[in-house]
């Protein structure tokens, strides 16, 4: 771990104030590194050591530390906070001021020129989890009527203070709107800065701007935009209002967040856990507690279902010693396959691959692979039960032959069951606009245990 490594060094030359060991460190290391190697100081010791560089290096040094060590940080303010979140991405400090105290934003937000100030309140209007509260307003725009030798002399003054500039777009004049404002400048095309460089010097940019335009609205969900650069492979993708004025970008890293969080939260549901905010560490105890009690005591009411069925078929089950102690290997099954099912439907929704409408294509195709996964594991219980049962488990031949049949068909059927439970029951979740990972891997298999003592309880009574 690189703060196992450089930590020692880092604290002593924080003792013997190395400034110029800091500086060096800070600027020959990547903001990764050193912010990986200084997340277990304490917020003074952080600032100390970045510090000692240049504003813009403390911010890309900054935006790698963890939320909870950045909110930390910011309520022990330092003179240099104003400048540092200036220099931050517009859309990461939009974000981390969301999660401060509101005395402790304003306060920051105090410290801002006005241009930043705007900009940032601009960005907290817009409702999370949308495209425009994970877009940024930093981006690279050209007007149409620059050369291309001009275009890259442009370029070179806005390359420093933006997110990116591997795509240039081209905007039009701004113009008023009827209330006095400027209206956002209206999105005209877009061009990489391969395609700028390698141009002629002195063809215009509206001949090298591709207007065949993909671009976002301001309330698409996320997903939405994480699917849109996934598909196009984008680096980045424009964001525009209603009359086609340019307000944003998203970014690819942005969608890298969102993908991981996505999956974080599907993972967690599926394991019968809510959603974290933020990372396991960060949240508290009572909210890790919170997120897992919850679901703990919504199974635990589903298991009592298990309890009254099984005391409901408790005389049918009672014909043989052999069926109470076979039955679990049973319940195995198919809560094994049910989960099995939910965890491949669950993620083929997340990624589109299918949705709700396609239920009767998707039934169909579990309904043959839990045949298909069903009759080894039948033809596997009998072979099992027949020469491996334990002699004191059964009184006779014919006791044993029926043990036999019972197991092979309720491994069977429960598989089979236990595969459709898996597979409906995420399309119907999602048909009622429910997240399809609600139906977690605990869920199915309680479901599958009840519906699967009620199976073999049934198949118990036809063969003995």
């Amino acid at each position: 771990m690189p703060h196992a490594l450089f930590g020692p060094e880092l604290r002593d030359m924080i003792d013997t104030r190395d400034e110029a060991g800091l500086r060096a460190f800070c600027e020959s290391m990547h903001p990764a590194t050193v912010a990986e190697a200084i997340d277990e100081f304490p917020p003074n010791q952080i600032w100390d050591v970045i510090g000692q560089s240049d504003i813009r290096t403390q911010a890309s040094i900054f935006e790698y530390l963890p939320v909870g060590r950045q909110v930390e940080m910011l309520e022990a303010a330092r003179p240099q906070v104003g400048r540092l979140i200036e220099k931050m991405s517009h859309d990461d400090r939009a974000d981390l001021l969301r999660k401060l105290p509101s005395r402790v934003a304003e306060r920051l937000l105090r410290m801002v020129d006005e241009a930043d100030r705007k900009d940032i309140s601009a960005l907290f209007t817009y409702t999370e989890g949308t495209v425009g509260a994970l877009m940024t307003t930093d981006y690279a725009w050209l007007p149409p009527t620059l050369t291309a030798a001009e275009a890259v002399d442009q370029l070179r003054t806005q390359a420093p203070d933006k997110e990116t500039i591997y795509y240039i777009y081209v905007l039009d004049e701004a113009t008023r709107r009827s209330d006095g404002g400027v209206a956002p400048r209206r999105l005209l095309g877009v061009l990489s800065l391969r395609d700028l460089i390698l141009a002629p010097r002195f063809t215009l940019v509206r001949d090298l701007m591709e207007t065949d335009l993909i671009t976002l609205k301001i309330d698409d969900s996320r997903e939405k935009a994480a699917e849109l650069l996934a598909r196009y492979d984008f680096i980045a993708v424009a964001v525009a209002d209603d009359a086609g004025g340019m307000v944003g970008i998203v970014t690819h890293d942005d969608v890298i967040d969102v993908l991981r969080e996505e999956a974080t939260e599907d993972l967690q549901r599926q394991a019968g856990v809510s959603p974290l905010a933020g990372g396991y560490l960060d949240a508290s105890f009572r909210q890790v507690w919170q997120s897992r009690i919850k679901w703990l005591a919504i199974l635990f009411c589903l298991q009592m279902v298990t309890v009254y069925v099984m005391a409901k078929y408790e005389d049918k089950l009672q014909i043989s010693k052999a069926l109470v102690a076979c039955l679990p290997l049973v319940l195995s099954v198919g809560g094994n396959a049910g989960s099995q099912a939910a965890t491949l439907i669950v993620r083929a929704l997340a990624l589109n691959e299918v949705h709700p409408g396609m239920w009767v294509r998707v039934l169909g195709r579990e309904v043959f692979m839990g045949i298909a996964l069903a009759s080894p594991l039948g033809i596997l219980a009998l072979f099992r039960t027949y020469f491996l049962t334990p002699v004191g488990l059964y009184e006779s031949s014919g006791e044993l032959l029926s043990l036999t049949w019972v197991l092979g068909a309720a491994v069977t059927l429960t598989c089979l069951w236990g595969t459709l439970l898996g597979c409906v029951l995420p399309l119907f979740f999602r048909r009622l606009g429910f997240d399809p990972a609600l139906i977690s891997s605990p869920a199915i298999a309680t479901l599958s245990d009840v519906s699967g003592i009620i199976i073999f309880a049934y198949v118990a009574a036809v063969f003995f």
